[in-house]
């Protein structure tokens, strides 16, 4: 069980296409796919750099937690997802190390990844997103 790297970022914003035109026009980065994960209320466009992907999130539910991301702080950087080997032995590790879970159990994400979240207040206010590729 281990961390093998950053899987992506995720910016939550009102409107996903400004910056979505910015990033398709720029050089080296990729414009991967549009999901919507409906248990989450998001819309998600992914790009990538080659080394980790950009993820574009819209709500598409009133009060999902990306809705209420956007009343509280606005558009801005909504979490840092880092790539697992194994999920369910990365959250058994993180609890016996003291740190809160979103998450007790891995739940279906975008692009079909396991996820699991970790609560901000144990992680120095920052959103961990832990990611395992099916």
């Amino acid at each position: 069980m281990k961390i093998i790297g950053i899987d992506h970022v995720a910016i939550a914003l009102s409107d996903l296409q400004e910056l979505g035109d910015l990033l398709r026009e720029l050089p080296g980065i990729e414009a991967l796919g549009t999901e919507i994960v409906e248990d989450q209320g998001v819309k998600t466009d992914i790009f990538g750099t080659g080394r980790g992907k950009i993820e574009l999130l819209a709500s598409v539910a009133e009060d999902s937690p990306v809705d209420k991301y956007l009343r509280k702080k606005g558009p801005g950087i909504h979490h840092i997802a880092l790539l697992v080997e194994d999920l369910e032995g990365m959250l058994i590790y993180c609890r016996e190390k003291g740190l809160r879970l979103i998450d007790e159990e891995p739940r279906r994400g975008a692009g079909g990844n396991r996820i699991a979240f970790l609560h901000p207040k144990s992680t120095g206010g920052i959103l961990i997103e832990l990611c395992e590729k099916p």
